[in-house]
């Protein structure tokens, strides 16, 4: 190394080597790096805003809006950059429909309860007008923040609220068809990442990197309910709970040709656009989920199947007393006839006959009844689509006990919803072929195109003219000297139906109060809508008495409003015993 020659090639080879590793790393960065660190510098220039997609609309047959969205805005808080927070609270509160002391301790800072981290937002509103929004945002408060938003509008308010449900703040269904159909309606959100300068310059970079996912908007949905006919049915059946003191009350409307639910009301209800000051009593649809033996409408269910299984004729009699024992239990007509009077079809059904009509299934036998009941699609959901929907329950012949003998076929022992009975009578009336009740009518994209839903599940239960006899004896209850159903009579109109009277059940036991029903049909000659009307009182609730003036009104209204002519023949006279 003490030579000079040695110590320059030395020099000049690290040298070399030197710039070799430079050159090498430079073209490593150049080539291999760039785009990494390229990326890395373009995330952080990067900044993303949602697209929120809307939520699809909810019609009515003839394309009423039930409810749809409407852009809003929000208002939420960084409570770290409130500089005046009761300035802030006193600016916002009547803006924003709060109270100052309501709003301060969602301004105050605070920290996370379980990471310890500052607080960096909080909601103050959701769904707030476009219009105050822009005045919030005018104020130019330190650390309120308003941006895009969502909300339900409601038209009809609490029309049919039972049920559409709702939906909660972040748009998901949490009630009736908003939950059952939330997959359909709910639309898939978009998103779009900008590139934006620093600091001062924290705007979009024209030019720059721009990425856009287009927003999916959620289908809408048309139902088959009718809004004028379910505005009236709610009237009629407010009105009338409201003279007879009821804890709570259902009406089915059904097209009896289709299965269509043309109309469905609860009482009490709730108002939809503001659901969360509603008590637990009034969210639910009591069509589908109260469940109550049927008492005397399930007699229409028994002579239906004596009729098809020729226990029985239309012009048959019955040997009758004042009352009829099974197992420990002693049953008795409320119209008491001498013994031996021998009671026709349609005097059974004027005066609800306990004792005829356990001495007819007494012929028919359980298995036979157990088949019918099924067959009418009791002990199972209707499957119609509002959640809650109960199945009710029945009881299989083996588990009889001896009083179940009496009280079956009378309508207790068993436990079914309003809308179960109204679909038995809408077979009666649709010629014996039981149609299941459905809500949906088709489903719209958000390009227009219509989907229709699969055809309701539909089966014969009894021949056409078993039906058509049937009907016609039911017709005594309205018509016939003394019958149970006179209030539920329509002049002009033929109506076939019978009242009812029983008692809910809860966890599988009765409950005080009794459960008046009336269900029927117009024109019974040939049936174009069922009503049945479910009424449950704090005492005594005869179903002629508490039901039938309620099916009289909606029956008056839903003929008229789609123009069904009046029947061009009177009913029968009927004769009820000898």
């Amino acid at each position: 190394m003490g030579e000079p020659r040695r110590r320059l090639r030395l020099a000049t080879a690290l040298s070399l080597i030197l710039f070799a590793v430079i050159g090498i790393r430079l073209v490593q960065f150049q080539l291999t790096d760039a785009p990494a660190f390229a990326a890395a510098g373009l995330k952080e220039r990067l900044d993303e805003v949602g697209l929120p997609a809307p939520r699809g609309a909810i019609y009515d047959r003839d394309g009423a809006v039930l409810v749809k969205s409407v852009e809003a805005r929000f208002v939420g808080v960084d409570p770290e950059l409130v500089t005046d927070v009761r300035g802030t609270a006193v600016a916002l509160a009547p803006l924003l429909g709060k109270a100052p002391s309501e709003l301060e301790p969602l301004l105050q800072k605070g920290r996370q309860e379980v990471s310890g981290a500052k607080i960096r937002f909080r909601w103050l509103l959701r769904g707030l007008d476009v219009q105050t929004a822009n005045t919030v945002k005018a104020l130019k408060l330190n650390g309120i923040i308003v941006d895009r938003d969502e909300r339900r509008d409601l038209p009809g308010q609490d029309l049919a609220a039972n049920l559409i449900g709702f939906t909660g703040t972040d748009m998901n269904g949490l009630t009736g068809i908003e939950a059952r159909f939330d997959d359909v309606l709910r639309g898939r959100n978009g998103e779009l990442v900008y590139e934006t300068g620093n600091g001062q310059l924290a705007k979009p970079i024209p030019g720059g990197y721009r990425k856009e996912t287009p927003a999916q908007p959620g289908s809408s949905l048309m139902l088959t309910i009718d809004w004028d006919v379910q505005f009236q049915t709610q009237r009629i059946l407010f009105e009338n709970m409201q003279k007879v003191k009821a804890i709570w009350g259902a009406t089915v409307v059904l097209d009896a040709r289709t299965g269509e639910l043309i109309a469905q009301a609860s009482y009490p209800t709730f108002n939809a656009a503001d659901p969360f000051d509603a008590k637990p009593e009034q969210l639910a649809d009591n069509a589908s989920s109260m469940v109550v033996d049927p008492g005397s409408v399930h007699k229409a269910i028994v002579l239906s199947a004596a009729l098809e299984e020729g226990v029985v004729e239309p012009d048959s009699t019955i040997k009758v007393g004042p009352s009829i024992r099974k197992g420990t239990q002693t049953y008795w007509d409320s119209h008491q006839l001498p013994e031996g009077t021998k009671i026709t079809l349609p005097g059974l059904m004027a005066f609800s006959s306990n004792v005829a009509t356990i001495k007819i299934a007494d012929k028919l036998g359980a298995e036979k009844l157990y088949e019918y009941q099924k067959l009418f699609g009791l002990g199972q959901p209707t499957g119609i689509g509002v959640p809650g929907e109960s199945a009710g329950m029945l009881q299989k012949p083996e588990d009889w006990s001896g009083t179940s003998y009496g009280s079956i076929p009378i309508g207790h022992e068993m436990a079914v919803t309003p809308l179960q009975m109204a679909a038995a009578y809408a077979a009666i009336a649709n010629d014996g072929v039981w149609i299941q009740p459905h809500l949906i009518r088709k489903t719209i994209a958000p390009d227009g195109k219509v989907t229709e839903p699969a055809p309701p599940k539909s089966h014969r239960v009894i021949s056409p003219g078993n039906a058509a006899a049937l009907r016609e004896i039911m017709e005594a209850v309205t018509s016939a000297d003394q019958a149970t159903g006179h209030s539920a009579a329509l002049p002009g109109y033929r109506i076939a139906g019978k009242t009812g009277t029983g008692s809910q059940v809860v966890d599988g036991k009765y409950v005080k109060g009794e459960v008046g029903s009336f269900i029927g049909m117009a024109p019974a000659e040939d049936p174009r809508y069922v009503i049945a009307v479910f009424v449950k009182t704090p005492g005594v609730g005869a179903g002629g008495k508490v039901a039938g003036p309620a099916f009289r009104d909606t029956m008056a209204f839903t003929l008229r409003h789609f123009k069904v002519l009046p029947s061009t023949v009177k009913s029968p006279d009927f004769v009820t015993h000898y």
